[in-house]
């Protein structure tokens, strides 16, 4: 760790860093931030009051951005980790032009307002991700600047760098003591990602009170671990600050965590550096206190000087002048090289190839083996296809199949890869994905075992609240996975995944089946998507043309012979019992449907006339599926399924033994009649 000196680079203005104006620009952020919290009654004014000196220097010394654009796509991203103090970010984004007026500042925390409170992407113009579960925002600036230099290496030619921007995250305490940060941050130093920049709100204090209560390590050691620059510098001196965010954007091998001692409150002459800063309104009368404390008009609220707004609106035209200076670079770029010119236009719009399907393989009617492996079959026949899809495994790739054959690895300085080594780090997988989604560029995909979904969770959540393009693969994906045990084998997932608004959870059957899960999954561009894949093998059970049918979520895969007496539904490794019970009641004179179901979600997204050809009124339906029989009530009069947890044996013997076999399924469908 070193102190931060001034770099040769470095050109930002003292004067506007040490001046009157700048002061009262500072101090703009600080009461525009505590005035909307105060009228909404609600939220946390601790964090906008005590980071606002860092914010500023880095808004108007440093961040490449263009309010009129927030979509450009050569922009700096900034990445508000300590999302519940939104009001610094409120605050920053009217101040310098984005279409956020004063009257939605405000409506801080009111319904249908821009300002909710905490930031949420795509409701306010310039929100980078949505924030507020901590460390989740500083895991994901790890995807964002990954994918830059992923995308950089991909396309950059001499002379002609046309991806060239930095990923800043403003973190807390409270980010840093979260698992999922530590995960990142530790793969971020090995990928010695160098445009990271991490400014650390110093200020010690945390809802129970002092982090001296829970948190005494050494965070600076632990980041030099690491393997980052770390700096130190007082959080409200702005000099210092912007020496050191210039060092840091001189740093090319690593990334860099500058750590800001600040005051929680900052003003606020009996709560600053308080816990009661943190998440309540400061009170009128503290309020009062604290604009008179740091010269400002103890009665005027929501209040902007003049001069200062048009201090920071000089970043409209900033803005507008870097990104016209970006759209010359890009059409010299695409005299040189117009193949590659024409691919990044088509990524950045997040448009797939024209005519990829084509590159979807077959699997023939005598083939049985593990969706896993036809999911990497898939892969593998796609990704020449698609080069913007990428990814990795959480340590797994041989079990969950995500390999890419013949493509690099990314590791430091190899950026060029497009296979990601996640490590064990599920979490900060997710996180990161989410990130790499965000910024743009590329559709990455995941691998874990069904059962560590749990690890991943609030990511997986996250991504379903933005509706953003991330894909799980998650292999093993039931008692089937056989002798690792009940520790391993996911019984609950299915159901769990399932109930999260906005995650399309597919569960193929076989190879034709998981070939159009990722059809699906490419192809929907409003959420993510998990594809759950068997670790044993499965026969074929679907032509190519029938497992079409997938795309509507659920679909008649063997119709019956005569009048319609059952339904038998079944997903994934279970669909070949209800095949299979289907045939024994035809021998009985029982007629009885085979409905595949992969998709809870898009079946429900399609039109109630075909919900009603699947599933006709007054018919009974029995469902099949190696998993807990919550949710299912929905669609069935009576589920065969796992209610409790696995065991540790051969797979068949598991099935036989938890009474998942045909012979079961026929026995349920008679009672049922």
């Amino acid at each position: 760790m070193t102190k931060a000196p001034k770099p040769q680079d470095f050109d930002a203005s003292d004067e506007q860093l040490t001046s009157e104006l700048a002061d009262r620009a500072v101090n703009t952020i600080r009461f525009l931030s505590a005035d909307a919290v105060q009228k909404a009654n609600s939220g946390h004014p601790g964090l906008p009051m005590g980071a606002a000196d860092m914010a500023y220097v880095l808004w108007t010394q440093f961040l490449k951005h263009n309010p009129s654009n927030p979509q450009w796509f050569d922009r700096d991203r900034f990445v508000l980790s300590g999302g519940h103090g939104s009001m610094l970010l409120y605050s920053l984004l009217h101040l310098t032009g984005y279409d956020l007026s004063l009257e939605e500042i405000k409506r801080f925390r009111q319904w249908h307002s821009k300002t909710p409170g905490h930031p949420e992407y795509g409701d306010t113009p310039g929100v980078e991700i949505t924030t507020g579960p901590l460390g989740q925002g500083a895991a994901s600036s790890v995807g964002m600047a990954l994918a830059e230099a992923m995308l950089a290496a991909r396309y950059n030619r001499p002379g002609h760098a046309i991806i060239n921007h930095f990923t800043y995250a403003l973190v807390t305490d409270g980010d840093l003591m979260e698992g999922v940060a530590s995960e990142a941050a530790s793969l971020a130093g090995h990928l010695g990602l160098g445009k990271l920049i991490w400014l650390y709100d110093d200020n010690r204090i945390s809802i129970d009170g002092s982090t001296d209560i829970t948190f005494t390590e050494d965070r600076a050691m632990r980041f030099q671990a690491y393997g980052w620059e770390v700096l130190r510098v007082d959080g409200h001196d702005r000099l210092a600050i912007a020496h050191a965010i210039g060092q840091a954007r001189g740093q090319t091998d690593r990334p860099t965590i500058i750590i800001c001692r600040t005051h929680i409150g900052y003003g606020a002459p009996h709560k600053q550096d308080t816990a009661k800063a943190h998440g309540e309104p400061l009170g009128e009368e503290e309020l009062r206190l604290a604009k008179i404390n740091l010269g400002w008009d103890p009665d005027a609220y929501f209040y902007i000087p003049d001069d200062v707004l048009a201090f920071y609106r000089q970043a409209l035209e900033r803005g507008a002048g870097w990104e016209q200076e970006w759209e010359q670079k890009l059409a010299a770029y695409a005299e040189l090289y117009p193949d590659e010119a024409a691919e990044l236009r088509r990524v950045m719009n997040g448009e797939l190839p024209a005519d990829w399907e084509a590159s979807l393989p077959v699997f023939a009617a005598d083939v049985t083996e593990a969706t896993r492996a036809s999911s990497g079959k898939v892969i593998n026949a796609i990704a020449p296809a698609i080069p913007e899809l990428v990814g990795g495994s959480a340590d797994l790739t041989g079990s969950n199949k995500t390999a890419i054959t013949g493509a690099k690895d990314v590791q430091k300085g190899q950026f060029d890869g497009r296979y990601i080594r996640f490590g064990v780090r599920e979490h900060g997988m997710g996180a990161i994905l989410n990130g790499m989604a965000l910024h743009g560029g590329f559709i990455p995909y995941g691998g874990t075992f069904l059962v560590f979904s749990d690890y991943m969770r609030p990511s997986i959540r996250l991504a379903a609240l933005m509706g953003i393009r991330v894909i799980y693969v998650f292999s093993h994906d039931s008692i089937g996975l056989g002798e690792d045990g009940p520790t391993h084998q996911p019984v609950e997932h299915a159901a769990s995944l399932r109930a999260m608004p906005n995650l399309w959870v597919v569960r193929p059957a076989d190879g034709n089946e998981t070939a159009q899960a990722w059809k699906l999954a490419l192809e929907r561009t409003s959420g993510p998507t998990a594809i759950l894949l068997t670790r044993q093998g499965v026969p074929t059970l679907t032509t190519p043309e029938q497992a079409q049918g997938l795309q509507r979520g659920a679909y008649t895969l063997s119709e019956a012979e005569g009048e319609l007496q059952v339904i038998l539904v079944g997903t994934g490794s279970e669909l070949q019992l209800a095949v299979a019970a289907q045939e024994m009641l035809a021998h009985e004179g029982v007629a009885a449907r085979v409905v595949s179901m992969p998709c809870w979600e898009q079946f429900e997204a399609q039109p109630e006339t075909y919900r009603r050809e699947v599933f006709p009124e007054g018919v009974p339906v029995l469902a099949v599926e190696a998993g807990v029989s919550f949710g299912w009530e929905r669609y069935a009069n009576r589920v065969i399924g796992v209610n409790r947890f696995g065991a540790s044996a051969p797979y068949k013997v598991i099935y036989e033994k938890f009474g998942l076999t045909a012979q079961a399924v026929a026995d349920a469908a008679r009672e049922l009649l």
